[in-house]
């Protein structure tokens, strides 16, 4: 009897998504309404004095109630999903049929047709078919009591919340809310969607224990890394798989679904308050732009946000030809009005570099091209300085050679008191864009200075992940390491905003925030990935790299540092060397003698405190 019951539901919700089968259902009850209103007013049997006028009845006011909401498109709708809004469009329409219909009949009474027979009619039409509409959803909803749901609670009673709790109920398929939960006290005890609002965060632990919950789905799409942070420390230690909405930005374009909920990632939990655009002035607007190491993490991302500026033209600069290939396939995709132009050379080529500022002259350059891996650079002093250092000389002096307005360098935190090659490499550009300024005072120069970014290529996460999916062990430095993590997207904004700040000389560096320690972002990604770190995945500790420093520093003097007008950015000055032996006669040196180049490095930035 169950699997008969099954059969006719599925047969019945399946029937609902053909259009011709519901408008003959229309007619049909519509033609039984009509009968109704007779019957009703007059007797079961109807007299024969009336039968023509029931049979005109049945037979024009069905018809006309069916043309319009062929007209209204109302059967092109999904009933077994529909929502309140397409209610409510029925209702509409029907309304409309009737006041056609009863107009009509009031200027020209083709029919016998009495007041009250006329109401029934009416009320009971919307009735009948009202509930042909509704039966579709109870078929779900009985076939869904058929099958074994794991219990949810929603965190956040909010408008996405609400809409999250309607989809999980109109297409139930794993998932069944068994309550929200919300920090808004006034909504406590009440009922949105037809779902309790149980109670506060605070209770979480003890109601996923009373509902025998088994996911819990994060719906604040407004919800800062510190609040998402909060929620995973209190449910990390319960056993509950936790989804979440993604953020506002993500979500722009696109409604608030059930296929919209995603696990945790990382980047939501060290995660920031979005970067105000509004504050780029339109420098970017119509000027010509070259961005070098474009296919870079970094550089790629600055790409897309200058392209969303208004560029007239856009070089796109790189070293290798596949990362620029894959960029250019990526944009290939979106519509952008400037002209881009991808260019394949090495910045430390100064014929290629040369020839491109001859025939491009671009208005602003972010030179974000450079070798980064710390301990890849230990041993390649010479490649370092060649492509940091005398790259940044080069396209730098190009750059106030052919007029530009300004350059913005991309640095790193690793230039403060470096422990690395690529550190002091990087200082080493910071010494050059200072001397540069003084030879080039109508260009702006300015580095722009800031730790690790979430994601970029060749970071540890990526790696820990890598590990994590091969069953371990997660291999970490030292478990006193730390380090500053921005995410990539607001790194960027960030830089381009300094940019407009800017005037020459500025070394700007990011609030990068609180620096996090690796042991604990190491364990988070593990259960992030449904582990329990040492039962179900081991972390190892390796020890110290090459070059390699417990704590990175984004100040030299932090006395010597002053705000901007954008709080997330500070400033400080391109501080010439002041030695006698100018830093770019060094380079030259170090470049011709690479044998000489560590000690060289040593000379060129004093505060090199590597082996």
């Amino acid at each position: 009897m169950r699997d008969i019951l099954a059969r006719v539901l599925f047969f019945w919700k399946k029937l609902s998504s053909h259009g011709l089968f519901v408008a003959l259902l229309d007619f049909a009850l519509l033609a039984f309404s009509a009968y109704l209103g007779y019957a009703i007013r007059l007797t079961l049997f109807i007299p024969k004095v009336y039968l023509y006028d029931l049979a005109m009845a049945a037979l024009v006011f069905p018809s006309m109630a069916v043309a319009v909401f062929f007209l209204g498109k109302q059967y092109r709708t999904l009933w077994k999903q529909a929502g309140l809004e397409d209610y409510l469009r029925f209702a509409k329409l029907y309304v409309a049929a009737g006041v056609v219909f009863t107009t009509i009949v009031a200027i020209k009474p083709f029919i016998l047709l009495p007041r009250t027979s006329l109401v029934i009619m009416l009320c009971a039409g919307v009735i009948l078919c009202g509930a042909l509409r509704v039966s579709w959803r109870l078929a779900i909803t009985r076939q869904s009591d058929d099958k074994k749901f794991l219990n949810a609670l929603i965190v956040g009673a909010g408008e996405a919340g609400a809409l999250l709790a309607r989809d999980l109920l109109r297409n139930p398929q794993e998932l069944i809310p068994r309550g929200f939960v919300d920090d808004d006290t006034s909504k406590i005890g009440k009922s949105i969607s037809g779902v309790s609002v149980l109670s506060d965060t605070e209770d979480l632990p003890s109601l996923i224990k009373a509902y025998e919950i088994s996911v819990v789905l994060v719906a604040i799409p407004s919800a800062d890394g510190k609040k998402i942070r909060e929620l995973y420390d209190t449910l990390a230690p319960l056993n509950v798989s936790v989804r979440v909405l993604p953020s506002l930005q993500e979500l722009a374009g696109g409604g608030v679904s059930v296929s919209r909920l995603r696990h945790i990632r990382l980047s939501d939990l060290l995660g920031r308050d979005p970067v105000d655009m509004a504050r780029v002035d339109d420098y970017l607007r119509g000027s010509k732009v070259l961005v070098t190491g474009a296919g870079g993490s970094i550089g790629s991302e600055i790409v897309r946000q200058v392209l969303k500026n208004k560029p007239s033209e856009l070089v796109v600069l790189g070293h290798g030809e596949q990362s620029i290939y894959l960029l250019m396939e990526s944009l290939a995709k979106s519509r952008f009005l400037a002209k881009i132009r991808p260019v394949i050379a090495d910045v430390a080529d100064e014929i290629a570099m040369r020839d491109l500022f001859e025939g491009f002259a671009p208005d602003i350059i972010f030179h974000a091209a450079a070798h980064k891996h710390v301990p890849l650079m230990e041993p390649c002093v010479r490649e370092a300085l060649r492509v940091n250092t005398f790259g940044t000389l080069n396209v730098s002096r190009l750059a106030g050679e052919s007029g530009a307005k300004r350059l913005v360098m991309i640095s790193t935190d690793k230039a403060v008191r470096p422990s690395s090659v690529m550190g002091a490499s990087k200082r080493a550009a910071e010494h050059v864009l200072g001397e540069v300024q003084g030879e080039f005072p109508n260009t702006a120069y300015m580095a722009v200075r800031f730790g690790n970014v979430l994601g970029s290529r060749g970071s540890v996460v990526p790696k820990f992940e890598e590990q994590i999916e091969a069953g371990g062990p997660v291999t970490v430095t030292d478990s006193a390491m730390k380090r500053y993590f921005m995410l990539i997207p607001e790194a960027v904004s960030l830089v381009i905003q300094a940019g407009a700040i800017g005037r020459g000389g500025e070394l700007f560096v990011l609030d990068m925030g609180e620096p996090v320690l690796i042991s604990k972002m190491a364990e988070m990604l593990i259960r992030l990935h449904g582990h329990e770190p040492g039962r179900d995945i081991k972390i190892v500790y390796t020890g110290i790299r090459p070059g390699e420093k417990l704590f990175e520093e984004l100040f030299y003097d932090p006395s010597s540092v002053s705000r901007t007008s954008n709080p997330k950015v500070f400033e400080s000055t391109l501080k010439l060397r002041g030695e006698e032996r100018s830093i770019l006669g060094l380079l030259s040196q170090s470049l011709e003698n690479p044998n000489k180049a560590p000690e060289l490095l040593r000379e060129m930035v004093s505060e090199y405190i590597g082996e």
